[in-house]
């Protein structure tokens, strides 16, 4: 493919993609397709000669189409949003075009000089602490991971370095592997499940605390727990607590966990606010920041609600030299004369190389601006608010957690095999789709609004979908008592 060659196919596919984002509400949102399907539909090994791009793009539609969960349909209502925006995607254009690895400064300025200025664009906009900014001229910065996850990871993992630093400066003698050994760090039954991952991979002991009946984790259950394994001799050194979890989006208690760490000292606190950290740009929702102050760090995923493509979660540190002086490897040929003018990206993450996404932020944030994000946070959680208010006026419902951000949780009366019946048969039908969780044991549906297409029409779509099915629950009950 000559540039000419490739000018025509990009128009084709641009206007594919346009049609395709424009017209998804009409696509059935969960596929049809069986495991391996794929392998069917192509040979089984790769061209021996070079295909003409006519052929390559008549198969996206034939092989690869009816094998997509259109998770941008307004119909797709399942787990949490994830991001998609006309700016976001020219900006992963040019990143592809441009093709840079930025793992350092010299390998490309523009990479890690925007990114720093972008994040602290972002931690203004979201009103985080101010040492967590580069532009405040301490040690605090922010940088774009791959995910939630990843940030989740890296913060555990300078989390230790530090602890076995400290605990060995203070007993030169004493063995690593007796101190990894007696770490423990802890987190709500409520987190993600990537939290216990983190500790899977780093090595290290993860507790899970009973939340309340709110499902939040509150500073006096942590306190306890911390002194009870004090106790015992473990090491208490990191605390994750989650503004938003994702059975039911809700909020631990940062104002109360906060100072319980600044207590104990010696603990790292990251916030994971992967999806509701959007909602912070809008100042009615800022309050459930009150505590950051005293965290360690902070992470949220613009690629879930604030209208960037995936993969683009920021994470800011108070002090970036705890994970700098945990990852840093620094061989001659990734040396350059500017080291300490700029950060070295390649030391705050788990990879080495890494893509130009500060370019999506940029072209985001100029193109809808701060009042066109807050709009459409906003939108979508009035939109949440209108399908919570349908559950509540059927009686067959129950709302076991009030509505959430862009989340409803809910129920019908009854049996947790009635609720699961009934999701399955929603799913099956392929016309809307949504995943459970359990709180306290019990089977609830959730519905997130998750498109930028979603409409109040598409709300009444998938209500009227999900009661056609409570429907004929319904009537197969009465069929069996008669």
């Amino acid at each position: 493919m000559d540039a000419q060659q490739f000018r025509s196919a990009a128009h084709e596919m641009i206007d594919f993609i346009i049609d395709y984002l424009e017209n998804i509400r009409s696509r059935r949102v969960l596929p049809t397709v069986q495991p391996g399907y794929i392998r069917d539909m192509i040979p089984a090994t790769a061209p021996e000669q070079g295909e003409p791009w006519q052929a390559i793009f008549q198969d996206v539609e034939r092989v690869i189409m009816p094998g997509v969960t259109h998770w941008h349909s307004p119909h797709f209502h399942a787990y949490f949003p994830t991001g998609n925006s006309w700016p976001a995607i020219l900006a992963d254009i040019l990143s592809d075009a441009i093709g840079c690895i930025g793992f350092s400064w010299i390998a490309s300025p523009a990479c890690t000089d925007l990114e720093v200025v972008m994040m602290d664009w972002l931690g203004q906009l979201l009103g985080i602490p101010s040492q967590f900014l580069a532009c405040s001229g301490g040690t605090g910065g922010g940088v774009i991971q791959g995910t939630a996850s990843e940030a989740t990871l890296v913060a555990l993992l300078a989390a230790k370095a530090k602890a076995i630093n400290r605990l060995k400066a203070m007993d030169p003698e004493v063995d690593e592997s007796q101190i990894v050994g007696r770490l423990l760090a802890y987190s709500s039954d409520q987190s993600h499940s990537s939290v216990e991952r983190a500790g899977i991979l780093a090595g290290v002991r993860v507790r899970l605390l009973q939340s309340d009946e709110l499902f939040s984790l509150r500073g006096e259950t942590l306190k306890l727990a911390m002194e009870e394994d004090r106790a015992k001799g473990f090491i208490p050194f990191f605390v994750t607590a989650t503004l938003g979890t994702t059975p039911s989006c809700a909020f631990d208690d940062l104002s109360e966990i906060g100072p319980v760490c600044h207590q104990f000292e010696n603990i790292w606190l990251h916030v994971d606010a992967a999806y509701a950290g959007s909602a912070f740009i809008c100042d009615e929702y800022r309050h459930y920041l009150n505590g950051l102050e005293l965290a360690d760090s902070f992470n949220f995923n613009p690629h879930k609600w604030l209208l960037v493509n995936f993969d683009c979660s920021a994470m800011w540190l108070k002090n970036a030299n705890d994970v700098v002086d945990a990852f840093n490897v620094d061989p001659l040929y990734l040396k350059h004369d500017r080291q300490g003018q700029a950060p070295d990206y390649r030391h705050w993450q788990i990879p080495l190389g890494r893509r130009f996404r500060s370019l999506k932020l940029w072209f985001v944030m100029r193109t809808y601006g701060a009042e066109g994000l807050r709009a459409h946070i906003r939108r979508q959680i009035k939109l949440a608010c209108e399908f919570h208010q349908l559950v509540v006026n059927d009686d067959r419902f129950e709302v076991p957690v009030p509505p959430a951000l862009g989340l409803v949780c809910f129920r019908m009366k009854g049996e947790n095999s009635l609720n699961e019946t009934l999701l399955k048969r929603i799913n099956d039908a392929g016309r809307i789709h949504m995943v459970p969780a359990k709180l306290r044991g019990q089977f609830v549906l959730r519905l997130a609004v998750c498109s930028r297409y979603t409409e109040s029409r598409d709300i009444l779509f998938a209500w009227q979908e999900l009661r056609s099915h409570a429907d004929a629950l319904t009537g197969q009950q009465q069929l069996l008592k008669n």
